[in-house]
């Protein structure tokens, strides 16, 4: 049977660094094929060459056994090949109809009028066809992530597309739109469309992949049936080597001493009445279902929105914190769920990225910058952080995203914050690279950082926390201490907290 897609022998290299070394993959019709491997090991730029984003040094590609070059993403549409990028690429002032047809809006006669009534009729059509209650005439900035990525398969349909890759599509969604996406997903497959998925998340494998094709350092490892693999292969595959999953020991933190204490903060319907404590070397880990208020509560303590009410100690003393400037004098320090948007300056070096909160450690006369010290802090935490980057003058958006996340973390560690928020520390980081991330988080709590952690993973949340607060509708509904189960956190996550509730369960005053 010829492949659908056939890749051989593909190169590629960016300055300093050789992202891919005689890979290959092939596709099928009808058949969702999941590309693994750890970040960095070339799984988006190898699509990124199917999808005419990056042009190959080496290597051929063929479409139903024949060579084709594909030079850019318009070829690749006509062609037949669509991609979903992780980070949507919509505008969010158009309707969802004029997002799909942009460039190639249908014209009145005449050319010059567009057929608003012809474009949101040819969008309900290819909405019927993915059986997706949707309003062409919406606006998409009005949309939630799982429908704004409904809105990118649509417009990957419109062309046609025999091919369609989709990169991390369940990153940002709860299980009740991944349940929407995978209905999609399996409706293009019985219709022969021929989808690669790209995902770090295991337990998708069985549910949607028929192959999975593994890359590690940019070179192709092997391909293997999904239903037939242990996820412990796979996972062996990807890393090189097996992983442990084992839960260290959680010390006893009951007489350290109180570092962040919040009481009573609210924000609208947001954050209710909000209380809780974290002590020094603790990991307290932040539960709850989307929209429970864990990431409305991260951003209120550091000041990126005003809160209605409540107090905020470090120590003991009250802070008054109202903008993050505030929060990064008091000692704390946020690593937002969104690190290219809040966290990173993705077109600047990782020199620059790591110094960005402790400029004027680094501003000498006349405002010049200290280049030297810079470079020091620079070296010093890509080597403790085993940060993998050519040189701390590579520009941050061309690393991976667990290397990303690492230089978030080094900007703080730089700026010497005694608090630490991370928000989803690990959406959209392979198994390996969350595993540095785990030991990493341990090793600051051993140093005796205050770590507050919010997943929605519940396993992470188990393995990472030595206590575990529940939010439900923007109450705290509980803490849990370390071993509880998650039947007790899903119950506590669906709770409905009162106003008369007693104090959550292993809350320290």
């Amino acid at each position: 049977m010829t492949a659908l897609v056939s890749m051989k022998g593909i190169e590629k290299s960016f300055p300093g660094v050789r992202a891919l070394h005689n890979a290959q993959f092939d596709l099928r019709s009808g058949e969702v094929h999941a590309l693994m491997g750890e970040n960095g090991a070339g799984k988006s730029t190898m699509m990124k060459i199917l999808a005419g984003i990056y042009h190959r040094d080496g290597g051929e590609v063929l479409l139903d056994g024949k060579p084709v070059e594909i030079n850019s993403p318009r070829q690749a549409q006509d062609l037949g090949i669509g991609i979903i990028h992780q980070e949507l690429n919509l505008m969010p002032h158009l309707t969802a109809a004029q997002n799909i047809f942009i460039g190639r809006e249908p014209r009145k006669a005449g050319g010059f009028l567009l057929d608003e009534a012809k474009l949101n009729a040819e969008a309900a059509e290819i909405f019927a066809s993915m059986h997706l209650k949707l309003d062409p005439r919406t606006l998409v900035g009005g949309l939630t992530i799982a429908r704004q990525q409904m809105v990118e398969i649509a417009k990957a349909l419109s062309y046609r597309s025999r091919v369609l890759i989709m990169d991390e599509p369940t990153a940002a969604l709860n299980d009740a739109e991944i349940n929407e996406l995978f209905a999609i997903i399996a409706r293009l497959k019985a219709e022969g469309v021929g989808i690669v998925y790209i995902s770090h998340k295991m337990d998708e494998l069985k549910r949607i992949a028929d192959r999975v094709t593994v890359m590690r350092d940019g070179e192709y490892i092997g391909s293997v049936p999904a239903g037939e693999t242990p996820v412990e292969k796979i996972i062996a595959m990807m890393v090189g080597r097996a992983l442990t999953d084992e839960r260290p020991v959680v010390p006893d933190h009951s007489n350290s001493d109180i570092v962040l204490e919040v009481r009573n903060i609210s924000r609208g319907s947001e954050i209710r009445d909000v209380s809780f404590s974290v002590r020094k070397g603790e990991i307290l880990g932040f539960a709850g279902l989307m929209g429970a208020g864990r990431t409305e509560v991260a951003r209120a303590i550091f000041g990126a929105d005003r809160r209605d009410g409540g107090d905020i100690l470090m120590h003991g003393r009250m802070v008054d914190i109202r903008k993050p400037e505030d929060a990064v004098r008091a000692g704390i320090g946020y690593l937002s769920e969104d690190r290219k948007h809040f966290g990173l300056a993705v077109g600047m070096d990782v020199r620059n990225n790591i110094a960005l909160a402790s400029l004027s450690r680094f501003t000498g006369p006349g405002g010049l910058l200290k280049e030297p010290a810079m470079q020091q802090a620079a070296v010093h935490y890509v080597d403790q952080l085993t940060i993998k980057t050519p040189s701390d003058r590579q520009e941050v958006r061309l690393l991976s995203g667990g290397n990303q996340q690492k230089i978030v973390i080094a900007k703080w560690l730089l700026r010497d914050c005694e608090v630490l928020i991370f928000d989803e520390p690990t959406r959209g980081i392979d198994v390996g690279a969350k595993n540095e991330i785990y030991k990493l988080l341990n090793a600051l709590a051993e140093q005796g950082r205050a770590i507050i952690v919010i997943s929605s993973e519940l396993p992470e949340v188990l393995r990472l926390s030595h206590r575990i607060a529940v939010m439900c509708e923007g109450r705290l509904t509980g803490i849990l201490p370390a071993g509880a189960s998650q039947e007790e956190i899903m119950h506590l996550a669906t709770r409905r907290g009162g106003e008369n509730d007693k104090p959550a369960k292993g809350e320290v005053k």
